[in-house]
């Protein structure tokens, strides 16, 4: 959605009564039955995990990492509570409607299937966890893989299986659609936001070498991935805590740095879209590179606010003004970018006239995909501490009066996109037509493009459509004619 109220996100690969929710899973559970069925031999079949994955998609990396070890190891993965010998569940703790999420999930795996280890963020706070769940067979911190895996060991026999047979594709298990895939360049955070926890629970920044990265992108898009999603807690940050030291890849030297990064990577001929940039002045200079088509022109930066008093209070850097000046910048240099941000309403000590300037900001700044929600103690934020909390009450009518203005915003600026020419990737195919997105639109979080009446494509393919009709979320398209396309945008090959 292009304004939408913050709540968690669920990804599983599990459900009772039986229901595949992933391709991942539908993939071994083919695998399995396939086995079930060779009668030319005896088969043993292997100790069978169920995974739930909650959370951002840091996390679903993180268990994306667990899953492949897991596979490579022997281990089946089943798609429903009733066929797991063992269940994992990996959680989120961000924000307190997590933590609840987090508890009711490991609680319904306890009552479904009864052999639950948990792992995530929320793992920090075991004794929680064990308050409300003392059953669980263990309890792990965030990116805490090796212990996961020997808590399984622990747990279930270690499979018997051919080391010679291959299991796991060359780009490991992943649970997004098979065109596009999460490339987390860094772990933890060393900025100390009020109104988060994530580097007590994440530690400080770590940076992924460069040429890993080059690599696992590489392996991806052999994989037929064609989309990446570059995603970190501070993706701005990356190579600052190794002072940007030169790495290797394909015997070349590249600076650990985001901007050599996306440069390389804009030399795969993939699209690559950037998430949670911290809006550091280097930021500047990616714009050229999505000017020139190297990179998707799309930029996830989160702002947080426009008050200077309230951004301090956040620990977070900014001014409005000076904010406006390099949105006018960016947009000079590289008119097809698109800009989402996120913003927090109702932050302790945040006054109607703070509140207004923010809304006058969002009018003046005119971005195109926005994300808002009511400030929430976290146990552990310092922001807690601070005084003149906000009313629950205000907190609400404040994000339904921000959500009414981007929403105009967002309908403006979509309506602007009738009559252009977008090359389109299919997410999925339903009994209305075709799904899918442009450049404009990172999956789950923005809009999409719907071809209403259009069969003839596969998650994966691209068309060329032309936009017809839209709303303050989606836009609607009619596909060209192979015959009839012009010559790609270079924003949208």
């Amino acid at each position: 959605m292009t304004v939408e109220k913050f709540t968690p996100k669920q990804t599983t690969t599990l459900s009772n009564p039986p229901k595949v929710l992933s391709e991942q899973a539908e993939a071994q559970s083919i695998h399995i039955q396939e086995l079930s069925n060779d009668t030319s031999k005896p088969v043993k079949l292997n100790a069978k995990i169920g995974f739930v994955s909650l959370g951002c998609p840091k996390n679903l990396v993180d268990s994306e990492r667990i899953l492949t070890q897991l596979r490579t190891e022997g281990y089946d993965v089943v798609p429903t509570y009733n066929d797991a010998d063992l269940v994992i569940v990996n959680t989120c703790g961000f924000i307190d409607s997590a933590v609840e999420e987090s508890l009711d999930t490991i609680g319904e795996a306890l009552k479904e299937n009864g052999k639950v280890i948990v792992t995530g963020c929320l793992g920090i706070k075991e004794d929680e966890i064990r308050e409300v769940h003392p059953n669980v067979l263990s309890i792990t911190g965030p990116h805490a893989y090796e212990s996961v895996v020997a808590q399984v060991h622990e747990h279930l026999p270690k499979p018997e299986h051919n080391p010679y047979l291959h299991l796991v594709p060359d780009h490991g298990i992943k649970l997004t659609p098979r065109h596009y895939a999460y490339l987390k360049i860094s772990e933890g955070c060393n900025h100390k936001c009020t109104f988060c926890i994530i580097p007590s629970m994440r530690g400080k920044l770590d940076s992924r070498p460069v040429g890993d990265i080059l690599n696992e992108a590489k392996r991806l898009q052999a994989a037929g991935v064609n989309e990446l999603l570059v995603i970190s807690q501070d993706t701005s940050a990356y190579g600052v805590d190794v002072k940007h030291k030169t790495d290797f890849w394909d015997g070349m030297p590249v600076k650990t740095h985001m901007n050599n990064l996306c440069a390389e990577l804009g030399k795969l001929g993939m699209w690559v879209r950037l998430h949670y940039v911290y809006p550091y002045p280097h930021v500047d200079d990616l714009i050229p590179l999505m000017a020139e088509g190297k990179i998707l022109p799309y930029l996830d930066v989160p702002l947080q606010h426009a008050s200077k008093r309230i951004l301090k209070l956040m620990k977070r850097p900014g001014s409005a003004d000076r904010t406006l000046e390099r949105i006018q910048k960016w947009r000079t240099i590289c008119p097809e970018l698109i800009i989402r941000s996120t913003f927090i309403v109702g932050f302790p000590g945040e006054t109607e006239e703070e509140f207004e300037e923010l809304l006058t900001f969002i009018k003046a700044a005119q971005l195109d995909r926005v994300g808002c929600f009511t400030y929430s103690p976290v146990a552990g934020a310092t922001a807690n501490d601070l005084p003149d909390h906000i009313p629950e009450s205000v907190k609400e009518e404040r994000l339904q009066r921000f959500m009414a203005v981007q929403s105009e915003i967002s309908a403006a600026r979509l309506q602007q996109r009738i009559g252009q020419e977008y090359l389109v990737v299919i997410d999925e195919v339903n009994a209305e037509g075709a799904v899918g997105r442009c450049y404009a639109d990172a999956p789950e979080v923005d809009g999409v493009v719907h071809l209403n009446n259009f069969f003839a494509a596969e998650p994966g393919d691209r068309v060329w459509a032309e936009i017809i009709h839209a709303n303050e979320h989606d836009i609607w398209g009619v596909v060209i004619p192979e015959d009839d396309e012009g010559e790609e945008d270079e924003a949208n090959s």
